[in-house]
């Protein structure tokens, strides 16, 4: 049987998308399994899949100070240490990573151990783990046209074939974000159901990511009954965010945290509000669901969601509003104009050039484990 072992952590985004790739490889056959974090969000997802899961040393690789740095570098070589062994006892033709600080120790170990590894960049500006991993990886999916000239320089400057993505034998390869084929499934009847909601009613979904948004969750409450005279309401708030007081408010229902649930709140929802994580609003964009894209701000992030989210602005998927922007008022004054023109937002969504990449992925998955290209 032929093995794969993906990685990938830090966020639901790191990981959602290998639960796509892991989905179409088991039908050809493959045997997956999934290297993480003992206490990451991996964990938890890919037990509840029902996937082999082994953890390992991780260390954050930090770009300001703090006096963690001196001892996670430890953690990181013990955590290529763990892989290595692992990679051993697991053999696997290949290995898949989606990124995140825990991802880089296995593409490490992969290289060391001569195992073709093959790296995917979600976002528009490749984060510091995948920058990391390019010079030990054969190949370097991208979500985005726009990336690819970034990737294409990181591959020339780790040795890659050719200095341009496109050039035969280079590292960059275009090939979209894997989609989970079960949001396609999602049965709007369900969700309404779950909610306890009408179909007399739109409904707005909103959703901070993985972790929750302090910013947004508090702008949606603060306008709440502004919002629930036009909309029905289901708020994904993060772990500890639940407000007690607003449980059995009609039109409103709130969750921490959603997994086998989601594709039926998706398939009820008639407009978006989040963050702009690439794998989260690639999954709407396939969706067309019409968004409003709250990005995280360039002192709590790298900056990449501000990128994601002008480029899908600039396209017509969306409106875009800075955090610093985001007050009770702005925000539902936006929510009230995307929802209005929503039909021009989804004809603009029909017609997007970013494509599900599950098989573009697969099929260079199984090509790169051949052995002759070993």
């Amino acid at each position: 049987m032929k093995k794969i072992v993906f990685t990938g952590g830090g966020s639901a985004g790191h990981v959602t998308p290998n639960l796509a790739l892991i989905s179409a490889l088991r039908q050809k056959g493959w045997e997956a399994s999934y290297i993480g974090s003992a206490d990451g969000i991996e964990k938890q997802i890919i037990d509840e899949a029902g996937i082999p899961f082994h953890h390992i040393s991780s260390g954050k690789l930090r770009r300001y100070f703090d006096l963690k740095n001196m001892k996670d570098p430890f953690k990181v070589l013990k955590g290529v240490w763990d892989s290595y062994k692992l990679l051993k006892k697991l053999k696997p033709s290949i290995v898949f990573s989606k990124g995140g600080f825990v991802s880089v120790p296995v593409v490490v170990a992969g290289w060391m151990r001569g195992i073709p590894v093959i790296i995917h960049e979600s976002d528009m500006t490749p984060g510091l783990a995948n920058k990391l991993s390019v010079p030990f990886a054969r190949k370097v999916c991208v979500t985005f046209p726009e990336t690819l000239s970034l990737a294409a320089k990181k591959s020339s400057a780790a040795g890659g074939s050719g200095s341009q993505a496109s050039d035969e034998g280079g590292k960059a390869v275009l090939t979209g974000l894997p989609i989970r084929s079960e949001l396609q499934a999602g049965s709007a009847e369900r969700g309404r159901s779950l909610c306890d909601f009408t179909r007399s009613k739109p409904v707005l979904l909103v959703m901070g990511g993985s972790l929750g948004a302090k910013a947004i969750n508090e702008a949606v409450r603060a306008k709440l009954q502004s919002l629930l005279q036009r909309f029905q309401i289901v708020h994904i708030c993060g772990k500890g965010n639940l407000d007690a007081s607003l449980e059995g408010l009609r039109g409103y229902r709130q969750f921490e945290y959603v997994n086998k649930e989601l594709p039926d709140l998706l398939a009820m929802t008639d407009i978006v509000i989040s963050r702009a994580g690439a794998t989260s609003i690639c999954e709407f964009l396939a969706l067309q669901k019409p968004m409003v894209l709250i990005p995280l701000t360039r002192q709590a992030s790298r900056g990449d969601q501000i990128v994601n989210a002008a480029s899908f602005e600039k396209s017509g998927y969306g409106r875009v509003l800075p955090e610093e922007q985001a007050t009770a008022d702005t925000l539902h004054a936006l929510v009230t104009e995307v929802y209005e023109h929503r039909k021009d937002y989804t004809e603009r969504m029909a017609r997007s050039q970013v494509k599900d990449g599950v098989g573009a992925i697969v099929e260079l998955i199984e090509t790169e484990s051949l052995p002759s290209r070993r």
